[in-house]
C-alpha cells in the first residue's frame, strides 16, 4: 500500500508537489524558504502554470480557514505576496484573481487577526504597478468590506483600532489602485465616494474626541506610530489630491452630507477642519468649485437653524482664506448675490420670527442673537472674499452691494418680506456693514474711475438720512477709500497737537488723478462733511470720523485749492456753532467748536505758514484759558463739563477769517477765495432735518424728476428759491409724498387686477394720441414752404399744391435782376 502511495503522489502536477512542499509539518516553523525559492522559480520558467497555483494556493487557504488551521493559513498568503512581488508576467491577471479571492475569503471571516491579514496582503497588492491592464476586475466588496471595518466596535479598543487602520490602509489601496486606471471601475462614482468619504471623516471625528481626553505622555509616545487620526487624514488628502476637474463635487458632496447628517455644522471647529483639509489637499485651481458647492449648501439651508448657517458661513470665511485669488472664481457677482441674501434672509427670519414657507415652523424657534451672530458671520465673510478680489473687481463688488441697499419706491423688485421700515433699515445697516468689510484696506491710484459717481453719489446721499448709525457707517466707508497710507489711526482721537510731526503721517504728492477726483466730488464731500456737523443726532464717535475724514482729505487729496476750501469748510463749520437759526444743543455746538479748532490746528502746521500757525495757536491759547469747554480734550470726553448755553462766544477765543485771509495771501493763496465764506450748495435731496429714513431721501429726487419730464404740456415759470419756499417745501413735503405714493399704488394695482382689454384699450389710446402729435410734427416740418404760384383745392377739400413751370411764376420784382 506504501507503494502505491508513493507512486500516485509521483504522479500529481509538479506545481502541487512544490506548492505543497512550502508548508511545514508544525505552521509554527513557518514557510519553508528553500521550497519557497524553488516555487518561485518554477512559476517565473513556466508563466502559464501561475493561474493554476494561485488557483491551488487557493484551495488550500479555504481548506485550512474552514478546519481553523490559521497557521497555515498566514503561510499561504505569506507565498502569495512573495509570488505577487516576483512575477509581472502577462499571466498575473489570472493569478490576481485567485488571489483576490482569498483576500476576500479572509476579509469575510470574524477573526481580527484574519481581516487585518487580508487587509495587509491587498495594501502590498495595491503598490504593484501591473503591465497588463484589467478589463473585468471589481473592487465594490473591497469598497464596502473596508468602509465597514473603519466603522467597526469591536469591544476591545486596542482591536478595534487595529481593524479601523486596516479598514483605512484598504481604502487608500482601493483608491491607488484604481484612481489612475481608466480601465478600472471609476472610483469617483457616488456609489463608492458615499462609503469611502463618510468612512474617512467618522475617524476624523472619533479621533479628534480621543486626543481631546489628553493621555499621559508616555502613552502618546507609545501610540504615536499608530494614530488613527493621521492615517486617515493622510488617506483623505491622498484621495482628495488626486481628484479631477470633474471629480470635486462628487469627493465634497458626501463631506456635506456627513456634515448635516451628524449635526457638526454646529460645532464649526469639525467642519472648519474637514474644508481646511479639502482646500489644501486639492489643486488650486479647483478652488472655486468647493467654494461654489459651499455656497449652494447654504441655500439650500437657508430655512435651517441660524447656528447650522453660520457653521456653512465661517467654513466658508476658513475656505476664502486659504484658496485666495483663486477662491471666487469666474462667478465673482453671484458669491456675492448669495451671501448677501443670506444677509436678507436673516433679517427677515429675526423680525419676523419665522421661516416663511417652511413645513415644520413649529418645531423650530428663532432666536434673535443666533441670528445676529450668523450676519456678523455673513459680513466677515464679504470682507474676506473682498480681499481675494483684484482692485477692478473690488469696485464692481461694491457697486453690485451698493445697488442692492434697499430704497422702498426705487428698488420696485425689493421682496415685500413683511419685516417693514424697521426690516429696511437694518437691511441697510448690514449691507453697509458689508461695504465696510470690502473698502477695508481698499487701494487705488486712480480713484476716479475706482469710486465712479454711480458709487460716490448713492453713498454721500446715504449720509443724510437721520439714523445715527447709518451715517457713522458711510464716514467709516469713506475713510476706507480715501486712506491709502494707513493714516487714519493716525487721526482716531480728536486734540490739540502742538507738533504733529509725533503722528508721523504719511503724505504723498497729490497726483493728475486725484486732483481730478477732488475737482469732480469735493465740493460734495464739504456739502456733506458740513451737513454731517449739523445733525442733531451726532455724537462724539460721529465728531470723531469727520475730524478724520477732514485729516485725511488734507494728506491723501490736497492741493493748494482743495487747502483753500477745506480752511473756508473749517470756518464755516464755526459759523454754524454760532448761528442762532439753528436750533442746535449745546454739545453739538462745543463739539463743532472743538472740530473746527483740532482741524485749523491740524492744518495750519500741514501748510507751514508761520503767521497762519500763530493765529491758530493765539486763539487755542485763549480757549484754554477761558473757555475749555470749545475744546477737544474738554468735549469729548465721557462726561464732558459744559455750559448751558452758549450765548456769548465772541472776540478772541474765535478763528478771524479776515486774519487767516491776510497771512495765507502773504504766501501765495488764493486770497478772493479764502474771503468768501463758504456756503454750501443745497440740492433736492436735501430738504433737510425731516428725513426719517434713506427711502425718502431718494423719493424726493423722484419726484422732481417727475415734476420735471417734458409730458406736461404746460410749464410753469421758474419760481424764485426762497427762503420761505424751502420752508414751505419741507412743510409739504410728506402731504405730497403721499400722494405720490397713492399714485403708484393705484397705477400698480390697475396692470395687477384690470382686464386685459382695459389695460390694452389704454395702451392703444396713448399710442394714438402719441401718432397724432407725430404728424403735427411732421406736417409742420415737412410740409413745403408756400409757392408764389398759389394751391388749387382737390377733389376732397384738401389744398393741394399745384406744380407750376418756373418760367410761369411771378417773382416780385426786387427778386428779378
Amino acid at each position: 500500500m506504501t507503494g502505491v502511495c508513493g507512486c500516485c503522489g509521483a504522479l500529481r502536477p509538479r506545481y502541487k508537489r512544490l506548492v505543497d512542499n512550502i508548508f511545514p509539518e508544525d505552521p509554527e516553523d513557518g514557510l519553508v524558504k528553500a521550497n519557497m525559492e524553488k516555487l518561485t522559480f518554477y512559476a517565473l520558467s513556466a508563466p502559464e502554470k501561475l493561474d493554476r497555483i494561485g488557483a491551488y494556493l487557493s484551495e488550500r487557504l479555504s481548506r485550512d480557514v474552514a478546519r481553523h488551521r490559521y497557521g497555515y493559513v498566514c503561510i499561504a498568503m505569506e507565498a502569495l505576496d512573495q509570488l505577487l512581488m516576483a512575477c509581472h508576467c502577462q499571466s498575473i491577471n489570472l493569478f490576481v484573481e485567485s488571489f483576490l479571492k482569498m483576500v476576500r475569503k479572509l476579509l469575510e471571516s470574524d477573526k481580527p487577526s484574519l481581516q487585518i491579514l487580508g487587509t495587509n496582503s491587498f495594501v502590498k497588492f495595491a503598490n504593484i504597478e501591473e503591465d497588463t491592464p484589467s478589463y473585468h476586475r471589481s473592487y465594490d466588496f473591497f469598497v464596502s468590506r473596508f468602509s465597514e471595518m473603519c466603522h467597526s466596535s469591536y469591544e476591545d479598543p486596542d482591536i478595534r483600532t487595529k481593524i479601523r487602520m486596516a479598514g483605512i490602509k484598504g481604502l487608500q489601496g482601493v483608491v491607488r489602485k484604481t484612481v489612475n486606471d481608466e480601465l478600472q471601475a471609476n472610483i469617483w462614482d457616488p456609489q463608492h465616494m458615499d462609503k469611502i468619504v463618510p468612512s474617512l471623516l467618522f475617524n476624523l471625528q472619533s479621533g479628534e474626541r480621543t486626543e481631546s481626553r489628553s493621555p499621559s505622555p508616555l502613552q502618546a509616545s507609545e501610540k504615536e506610530k499608530e494614530s488613527p487620526v493621521d492615517l486617515t487624514e493622510r488617506c483623505f488628502r491622498e484621495l482628495l489630491g488626486r481628484a479631477a476637474y470633474g471629480n470635486i463635487k462628487n469627493a465634497v458632496t458626501p463631506v456635506l452630507m456627513h456634515l448635516d447628517n451628524h449635526s457638526l455644522w454646529e460645532g464649526k471647529t469639525f467642519a472648519v477642519r474637514c474644508f481646511k483639509i479639502i482646500m489644501y489637499s486639492i489643486q488650486s485651481q479647483h478652488s472655486h468649485l468647493v467654494i461654489q458647492q459651499l455656497l449652494g449648501h447654504l441655500d439650500a439651508n437657508s430655512k435651517n437653524s441660524a447656528t447650522v448657517r453660520a457653521g456653512i458661513v465661517e467654513v466658508l470665511l476658513e475656505a476664502a482664506a486659504i484658496a485666495a485669488s483663486g477662491s471666487v472664481g469666474p462667478t465673482v457677482l453671484e458669491v456675492f448675490n448669495t451671501l448677501l441674501r443670506q444677509l436678507r434672509l436673516s433679517v427677515d427670519y429675526e423680525l419676523t420670527g419665522s421661516y416663511d414657507g417652511s413645513t415644520n415652523i413649529g418645531t423650530k424657534i428663532i432666536k434673535a442673537h443666533e441670528e445676529r451672530q450668523l450676519q456678523e458671520a455673513v459680513i466677515r465673510t464679504i470682507g474676506s472674499f473682498a480681499n481675494t478680489l483684484p482692485t477692478y473687481q473690488r469696485s464692481e463688488v461694491m457697486l453690485f452691494i451698493m445697488g442692492k441697499i434697499p430704497v422702498p419706491g426705487v428698488h420696485p423688485a425689493l421682496p415685500s418680506t413683511g419685516s417693514g421700515p424697521e426690516g429696511t433699515r437694518m437691511i441697510q445697516i448690514m449691507l453697509l456693514k458689508s461695504l465696510v468689510q470690502v473698502t477695508a484696506g481698499f487701494q487705488t491710484t486712480n480713484m476716479l474711475t475706482a469710486l465712479p459717481s454711480s458709487f460716490i453719489e448713492p453713498l454721500l446721499s446715504f449720509s443724510l438720512t437721520e439714523d445715527p448709525e447709518v451715517r457713522l457707517l458711510v464716514l467709516q466707508i469713506l475713510l476706507s477709500l480715501i486712506d491709502r497710507h494707513d493714516n487714519t489711526p493716525k487721526f482716531s482721537n480728536i486734540s490739540i497737537i502742538s507738533d504733529i510731526s509725533v503722528l508721523k503721517l504719511k503724505v504723498d504728492k497729490c497726483s493728475r488723478q486725484d486732483n481730478l477726483f477732488m475737482k469732480k466730488h469735493g465740493q460734495q464731500l464739504y456739502r456733506h462733511i458740513y451737513l454731517g456737523c449739523k445733525e442733531e443726532s451726532s455724537g462724539r464717535q460721529h465728531y470723531e470720523t469727520l475730524f478724520a475724514l477732514l485729516g485725511l482729505l488734507s494728506v491723501e487729496l490736497a492741493n493748494e485749492e482743495v487747502v483753500v476750501d477745506l480752511i473756508r469748510l473749517a470756518l464755516a463749520l464755526q459759523d454754524l456753532a454760532l448761528s442762532t437759526d439753528e436750533a442746535m444743543p449745546v454739545f453739538n455746538r462745543c463739539a463743532v467748536h472743538a472740530l473746527a479748532a483740532a482741524y485749523l490746528n491740524l492744518i495750519c502746521q500741514l501748510t507751514t505758514v508761520p503767521a497762519f500757525c500763530q493765529h491758530i495757536h493765539e486763539v487755542i491759547e485763549v480757549r484754554q484759558k477761558e473757555s475749555p469747554y470749545l475744546l477737544p480734550e474738554d468735549v469729548f470726553i465721557d462726561n464732558p463739563k459744559l455750559p448751558s448755553s452758549l450765548e456769548k462766544v465772541e472776540g478772541d477765543v474765535l478763528f478771524l477769517q479776515s486774519k487767516i485771509t491776510e497771512v495765507l495771501g502773504g504766501s501765495g493763496y488764493n486770497t478772493e477765495r479764502l474771503a468768501t465764506p463758504y456756503i454750501p450748495q443745497y440740492t433736492d435731496e436735501d430738504r433737510l432735518s425731516k428725513r426719517k429714513s434713506i427711502g425718502e431721501t431718494i423719493s424726493l429726487q423722484v419726484e422732481v424728476e417727475s415734476r420735471n419730464s417734458p409730458e406736461k404740456e404746460e410749464r410753469t415759470p421758474a419760481e424764485e428759491i426762497t427762503f420761505e419756499t424751502l420752508k414751505n417745501a419741507i412743510v409739504d413735503s410728506v402731504g405730497m409724498e403721499e400722494q405720490e405714493r397713492e399714485r403708484r399704488r393705484q397705477v400698480v394695482e390697475k396692470f395687477q387686477k384690470a382686464p386685459f382689454e382695459e389695460i390694452a384699450a389704454h395702451c392703444g389710446a396713448r399710442a394714438t394720441l402719441l401718432q397724432s402729435k407725430l404728424n403735427q410734427i411732421f406736417e409742420i416740418t415737412i410740409r413745403p414752404p408756400p409757392s408764389p404760384s398759389g394751391t388749387i383745392s382737390s377733389g376732397y377739400g384738401q389744398s393741394q399744391s399745384r406744380s407750376v413751370p418756373i418760367y410761369e411764376m411771378k417773382f416780385p420784382d426786387l427778386c428779378v435782376y
